[in-house]
């Protein structure tokens, strides 16, 4: 009796050690699970072990707390910002993606998320009260079925001062609460929108390019600016990583990607080779070509498309900045801030530019990563008030190459 007893206090222990045991390991598990980084990780942790609903319902008390905050006056006061609608959690060395778009454009966000493997930051812009009801639902209904949007998109709105955005009420929805995955999110915004020019709203509300661009790039250190409807070359964001990664050079050097046009967006180029070899034919050209020439040629298309094939990523060549070159480029460190008095069209990206040459920056060309924008920019499709947006935002920018002879009094550089 004595020995049976015995025998069962030994097989309960030998079974509480294995249960001790398999728990040890889960929380090991799931500890490595956190580290992991990469886009095949993410993909392979998402097949297996799906969101749980509480990771949905955080999603929504972040929007809630976000747009109950009443959102704050910008510096003008003539637009009210809510920030981190979404949010994501960033390694501080990392490269943000950092876009900005009309309700309507959103629908670009998805080949941003194939193409860029890191974290993005969005802010979109709303210029009616309707249109930040879509926005607040379109963001629910997004993260609610995107894992990558929940993983690696920081979200924010902008809207007229006069307007609150709210949040959303179960029944408002419509059919955008019946949608069960991400594609038919996507589907749906497709068939919904009517994607254009950012800045050609059919309003009197001015388009804040500039204010959304400092939104989004907020708390980056190595960040991208681009265009909503531009999409990476593949494999950009993990190239710049190892780059940046592997030498700590690179303060005070903006890190310039080329910047393409597409004739037809169907055929998106995915490395240079596909690139070159549209570009050979006429179907891709240097972005701003038939628009602006001089605003993007400082690049240097002819010495880049001739660059010998290469592996790895990094700066090509320098090229000193001239007016009126407005490039796309990854920098880091003390990097000044876009003009939020330029909105519309015209001069709020060379503003930026030109600051960033007279506060000390070198620009050096990246070899084998890219942008290509979807479709040709034509001046004939272009938003029909430009000249007279061009007009005024040409006056505020002499002014403003003024104001930056007193903002760096030491420095021998000019616009």
């Amino acid at each position: 009796m004595q020995m049976s007893y015995a025998i069962r206090c030994a097989f309960y222990q030998l079974l509480l050690a294995a249960l001790m045991l398999v728990a040890m390991l889960q929380l090991l598990y799931l500890s490595l699970l956190s580290g992991m980084h990469g886009q095949e990780e993410q993909d392979q942790y998402f097949e297996f072990f799906p969101p749980s609903p509480r990771s949905v319902d955080q999603v929504k008390a972040q929007l809630r707390t976000a747009l109950a905050s009443g959102g704050v006056l910008d510096a003008s006061g003539d637009y009210r910002v809510y920030r981190g609608l979404l949010k994501t959690t960033m390694d501080p060395n990392d490269v943000i993606l950092a876009t900005h778009a009309s309700v309507d454009n959103l629908l670009h966000l998805s080949g941003l998320l194939e193409r860029w493997e890191g974290p993005l930051s969005v802010s979109v812009f709303a210029a009616t009260k309707e249109e930040a009801q879509l926005a607040t639902v379109l963001t629910y209904a997004l993260s609610s079925h995107c894992p990558d949007m929940r993983a690696r998109v920081a979200m924010h709105l902008v809207c007229p001062s006069r307007y609150e955005a709210a949040v959303p009420d179960p029944r408002e929805p419509g059919e955008f609460a019946l949608l069960r995955s991400c594609q038919e999110v996507f589907d749906k915004l497709a068939r919904v929108a009517q994607p254009g020019i950012n800045y050609a709203l059919g309003t009197n509300v001015s388009y804040p390019n500039n204010l959304l661009r400092n939104l989004a790039r907020e708390g980056a250190n190595y960040a991208l600016v681009i265009d909503v409807d531009m999409v990476p070359s593949e494999g950009l964001w993990r190239g710049l990583r190892e780059m940046l990664d592997q030498s700590k050079q690179w303060a005070g050097t903006a890190l310039v990607v080329p910047a393409f046009e597409i004739r037809r967006a169907r055929r998106m180029p995915t490395n240079k080779n596909e690139l070159l070899q549209l570009y050979q034919v006429g179907e891709v050209r240097p972005f701003y070509y038939g628009l602006c020439t001089p605003c993007q040629a400082t690049t240097n298309y002819s010495r880049w498309v001739n660059l010998p094939e290469e592996t790895l990523l990094r700066p090509a060549y320098v090229v000193p900045w001239q007016d009126p070159w407005e490039p796309f480029y990854v920098a880091g460190g003390k990097v000044p801030t876009f003009d939020e008095r330029f909105r519309q069209y015209g001069f709020n990206r060379i503003s930026q530019a030109c600051e960033l040459h007279v506060a000390g920056f070198d620009f050096e060309v990246l070899n084998e990563g890219f942008l290509v924008h979807k479709g040709f920019k034509e001046a004939l499709k272009f938003h029909p008030q430009k000249e007279a947006e061009n007009q005024h935002n040409k006056i505020l920018y002499r002014q403003f190459k003024q104001e930056l002879k007193a903002k760096y009094p030491d420095s021998s550089r000019h616009c």
